[in-house]
């Protein structure tokens, strides 16, 4: 009996000590089988906001509106509830009802971030909203990071870290209504947005959460709209880098702000009123901007003005709506040797321009390789009406007082005064319209000019110089066209067109210099050209005719006859 005791207890000191050394020997804690959960402590926001990383808190210097984090270990990630210290706003406790655990002594590797969605595996790019006006958006465009930070046993501590940049302005110095204030010219690197609205925190201060980024000097990285509708803008004056986690603030004094010389409507629309304005458009629009809608208010004297033409080429051309609300465009000049000229350089399929006077136009273009170069539009596939031109454009190829080369589209209503001049497809309108384009309801009264050239093949007509779209339809010229040199190749020069392809010509007319209307006309085209001659045939006649087919077309244009040549106007 003895013996068996001694045995038992023997036996049970053997397994006593065979268990404390695998404990010790894999490190687990006494306190249960599933371990101790683990309670992170969070810091690393400052209420004292400064420009150094990670300082800045995500709204107001605390942890207030920061419910949960994510938390990543070994793959997976949970759900931390954030409760903010009373005593310090800088700390927060980190919990879950679903912890993870300690099941040993040694250290972990932990990334953390906020604002968490649910299925995201690992922190997520910087992207900001485009509106922060509401506090809720100001403060859910920031992002929090603790990247794989090691965590010790006793003491799990998450420092996190800012992954966004905060600017802060500072208006000051002036006295009309504000109506909107605007971060521009921003990034937009990782699809953040060009232009943000900030969050208003009162006192003239207003703050915007930024994808860290360089600006360079010169940006314009403020707008401010006031409410009698003038916009100002300031740029910056040095280059710098907006850093993650870094607060800058402007302080900006309205005294100093120039005006753009254009307002935005509350429907987005751009209403231009001065001359400074129409160039800062072009601008914008060469600048990216490109299906923005422009409207005139008054009368624009471009005169002495370095003029770039709005979409410069097929990559910005425009693709919104100018209405120049029957306003005048005055002194419009520049030569350059630049593709595409006008005071339009491209117009898109979706672009349109109308209702705009374009006088004393003297534009010239020194490309030699080719060229489109219009009064209007230099290469157009939109949609042109109600335009005039008055002044000269001269160029070399597709060369036309309204436009240079229409690809498809329409050119509606237009006329044009202006003297051209060019090499190849020169017309008093069009120097070639192509393709689905056509014309309707336009004249020319001004003189073209064809500057024949060896080698080359020439079309010049008073109206179209090589006219190859679908369509013509109740239009006249009257300028003179004639020519100078000589060319081995051919050379179609008619009063009307210079060349017709595959073009239905319905109720045109011409009175000029030339016999022939049409210079070349394919076979089996159809073609209503006919020549005022002032006796079988009056500009009374020809009038009539016209209406008759833009009533059939059902068009709306009309002309009418109250001087000497017919005048158009929309019913």
């Amino acid at each position: 009996m003895k013996r068996t005791t001694i045995h038992i207890f023997a036996a049970l000191a053997l397994l006593l000590g065979l268990a404390a050394c695998t404990q010790d020997e894999a490190g687990f804690l006494p306190e249960g089988a599933e371990g101790t959960s683990i309670v992170f402590t969070a810091t690393g926001l400052n209420p004292a906001a400064t420009a150094t990383a990670g300082t800045r808190a995500p709204v107001d210097g605390n942890w207030t509106g920061v419910q949960s984090v994510a938390v990543l270990m070994d793959g997976t990630v949970k759900a931390y509830d954030v409760t903010p210290s009373t005593a310090d706003p800088t700390s927060a406790t980190l919990t879950s009802t679903d912890p993870y655990y300690w099941t040993n002594h040694n250290d972990i590797t932990v990334t953390a971030w906020w604002p968490y969605t649910a299925g995201e595996t690992t922190p997520p790019a910087v992207k900001v909203k485009a509106n922060q006006s509401a506090q809720k958006d100001f403060e859910g465009s920031d992002l929090i990071v603790a990247d794989g930070q090691t965590v010790t046993y006793g003491s799990p501590t998450l420092r996190f870290t800012h992954r966004t940049a905060r600017v802060t302005i500072v208006l000051t110095d002036y006295t009309e209504g504000l109506a909107s204030v605007r971060l521009t010219g921003l990034s937009t690197e990782g699809d953040n947005p060009a232009e943000i609205t900030p969050y208003d925190k009162g006192s003239n201060t207003y703050t915007a959460l930024v994808a860290p980024q360089s600006v360079a000097a010169g940006t314009t990285f403020i707008t401010c709209t006031f409410t009698n509708g003038k916009t100002f803008v300031y740029k910056m004056k040095n280059a710098t880098d907006w850093q993650a986690g870094g607060e800058y603030t402007y302080t900006v004094s309205l005294a100093a702000a120039k005006d753009l010389g254009y307002t935005i409507e509350s429907n987005g629309t751009y209403t231009v009123t001065s001359a400074d304005g129409l160039m800062n458009i072009a601008k914008l629009v060469n600048g990216g901007k490109s299906d923005i809608n422009i409207t005139l208010n008054t009368d624009i004297d471009l005169t002495g003005k370095d003029w770039t033409p709005i979409g410069t080429d097929y990559d910005n051309s425009y693709k919104g709506t100018f209405d120049g609300g029957g306003h005048t465009i005055t002194g419009l000049t520049f030569t350059t040797n630049d593709e595409y000229a006008g005071l339009f350089g491209w117009l898109n399929r979706a672009g349109t321009v109308k209702n705009v006077v374009m006088e004393g136009v003297q534009i010239t273009s020194n490309q030699i390789y080719g060229g489109s170069i219009g009064g209007v539009v230099g290469s157009g596939w939109g949609t042109i009406e109600n335009c005039s031109v008055s002044g000269s454009v001269s160029g070399t190829v597709y060369v036309g007082g309204v436009v240079g080369v229409q690809i498809g589209g329409s050119i509606t209503g237009c006329s044009s005064s202006a003297t051209v001049k060019g090499t190849v497809d020169v017309g008093g309108v069009a120097g070639q319209t192509n393709s689905s384009a056509t014309l309707t309801a336009c004249y020319a009264t001004g003189n073209v000019t064809l500057e024949i050239a060896p080698k080359k093949n020439i079309a010049g007509g008073g109206l179209v110089g090589m006219n190859a779209g679908s369509s013509l339809l109740a239009c006249y010229a009257t300028g003179n066209v004639t020519s100078t040199g000589s060319s081995t190749g051919y050379v179609h020069i008619g009063g009307f067109l210079g060349d017709n392809y595959n073009t239905t010509v319905t109720a045109c007319y011409w009175k000029n210099n030339h016999e022939q209307g049409i210079g070349y006309k394919k076979a089996g085209t159809v073609t209503e050209v006919t020549k005022v001659d002032g006796t079988g045939v009056t500009w009374q006649k020809a009038v009539d005719a016209m209406n008759t087919a833009l009533q059939n077309a059902g068009s709306k244009w009309r002309y009418e006859l109250k001087g000497a040549l017919p005048t158009l106007r929309k019913q």
